[in-house]
C-alpha cells in the first residue's frame, strides 16, 4: 500500500444531481467520486466529528428498517467507509491510502552478471564474485526452471556449468555464433527474465561493424579507445582489431569483440606505461607485452565486460582481475605498481 494525495472512491450511481458536499467533486459518466484532502481536514473540526457520528446513527438506524437504497446513500456509504483512513491522514499530514501496488519483481544487474562470466570459469572452485552472487543466482534459477541447469549448479557460480546452461538458452531463441556463446546479451537475459526480474544496468556492444584507426571494432570499444586517447597527447595505433582470427599467434583472444593490439613504435618506455595506464582507466585489461613474453613490443587490450568477447579472451580478464598478465603462464602482471589502477570497466568509469 502506499500514501496518496487524493482518495478516490468507486461510486457507480454517482452524478452531480447526488453531490452531498461542495467538497465533493464527481465524474458523472465514469461513476468516481474524488473526494479531496479537504473532507479529511474537516474531519478533525467539532462539525465534521458531530457529522461523522450522525451520519454512522443514520446508517445503523439504516440497517434496522433496510430501506431501498438511494443513489446519494449509496455514495455517501462509500465515503464513509474511507473517512477513518482520511482522518488519520490529516491529522499525520500525510495523504490517504487509495490502492494497492503489485509486487516489484527482483532486479538482475547485468554489470555484475557480466563480471561473474568473465572472472568464475576459470576458478578451480565454485568461488563467487563478490557482489554479483545474488544476480548470478537468479539468472541459475531461471535456467534451472527451463530446465536448462540443474539444481547442484544453481550456486550464485557462473561456472562452466552455467555457461553451456546459458548457451542453450540463446540457441533456443535462435541465436548462433558470438550470440550463443554463454554470455549474456541485453536481449536475451530480458527475455530469460520476464515474470521473474526486471534487468538493470544493460550493456551492449553496438555496431560489430565500427573502426578505430582503421581496425574493426565495435562501437563499445570505439568508444572506449577515443576515451583513453584523450588521455594522452600521443595518439593509438591499432595493429590488430577485434573479430578476426587472421592471427594464429593471438590464440584466439581476437575471436570475438573487445581485444586490440596497439603499436609502442616510438614512444618511450614511460610513454608506453602511461597508455596502459590509460587503456586500464577506462576500463580495458592492458598489457605491455615484450621480447621477455615472446612477442615483438606492443600492448595488448581486451575491454572488461563485453559480451562478444572469445573465451580465450574472457579467461584473460579472470587473470588481469587477479593480478595476472593474460598469458599462458598466468605470471604475475609486470606493470609497475604506478602505472595499475583499481579493476574497472567501461559503463562504471563512466559513471565516475
Amino acid at each position: 500500500m502506499e500514501w496518496t494525495s487524493e482518495l478516490v472512491v468507486t461510486g457507480r450511481h454517482a452524478s452531480p444531481r447526488n453531490r452531498l458536499d461542495p467538497d465533493l467533486r464527481t465524474f458523472s459518466r465514469e461513476g468516481f467520486v474524488l473526494c479531496s484532502v479537504k473532507l479529511a481536514k474537516l474531519l478533525v473540526s467539532v462539525r465534521a466529528r458531530r457529522l461523522y457520528v450522525s451520519c454512522m446513527r443514520g446508517r445503523q438506524c439504516a440497517r434496522m428498517v433496510q430501506p431501498p437504497e438511494s443513489r446519494a446513500t449509496h455514495t455517501r456509504r462509500r465515503l464513509l467507509a474511507a473517512v477513518p483512513a482520511l482522518a488519520v491522514s490529516a491529522l499525520l499530514g500525510k495523504p490517504a491510502v487509495v490502492r494497492a501496488e503489485a509486487a516489484a519483481l527482483a532486479t538482475v544487474d547485468m554489470e555484475l552478471v557480466l563480471l561473474a562470466c568473465q572472472v568464475d570459469p576459470p576458478k578451480a572452485g565454485t568461488g563467487t564474485t563478490p557482489g554479483a552472487e545474488a544476480h548470478v543466482l537468479a539468472v541459475e534459477q531461471a535456467l534451472q526452471a527451463k530446465g536448462l541447469l540443474a539444481a547442484a549448479q544453481t550456486d550464485g557460480h557462473y561456472g562452466t556449468s552455467t555457461l553451456d546452461a546459458y548457451a542453450a538458452w540463446q540457441r533456443s531463441l535462435g541465436y548462433t555464433g558470438l550470440d550463443a556463446n554463454g554470455v549474456p546479451g541485453r536481449t536475451s537475459l530480458t527475455q530469460l527474465g520476464s515474470g521473474r526480474f526486471d534487468v538493470t544496468r544493460t550493456v551492449a556492444t553496438g555496431s560489430r561493424t565500427d573502426s578505430y584507426g582503421g581496425k574493426r571494432v565495435n562501437t563499445r570499444t570505439a568508444d572506449m579507445l577515443r576515451a583513453a586517447d584523450s588521455a594522452l597527447s600521443w595518439s593509438l595505433v591499432l595493429t590488430q582489431g577485434s573479430y578476426t582470427s587472421s592471427n594464429p599467434g593471438s590464440a584466439g583472444t581476437h575471436d570475438g569483440g573487445g581485444v586490440v593490439d596497439i603499436s609502442v613504435s616510438g614512444l618511450t618506455t614511460t610513454q608506453r606505461w602511461h597508455t596502459v595506464r590509460a587503456l586500464r582507466t577506462v576500463g580495458f585489461a592492458a598489457w605491455l607485452r615484450t621480447p621477455d613474453d615472446g612477442f615483438a613490443y606492443h600492448i595488448h587490450a581486451a575491454a572488461v565486460s563485453d559480451p562478444d568477447m572469445s573465451r580465450p579472451a574472457r579467461n584473460q580478464i579472470h587473470d588481469y582481475y587477479f593480478g595476472r598478465n593474460g598469458l599462458a603462464n598466468h605470471a604475475a602482471d609486470n606493470t609497475p605498481q604506478a602505472y595499475r589502477v583499481p579493476f574497472t570497466w567501461w559503463e562504471r568509469y563512466r559513471r565516475g
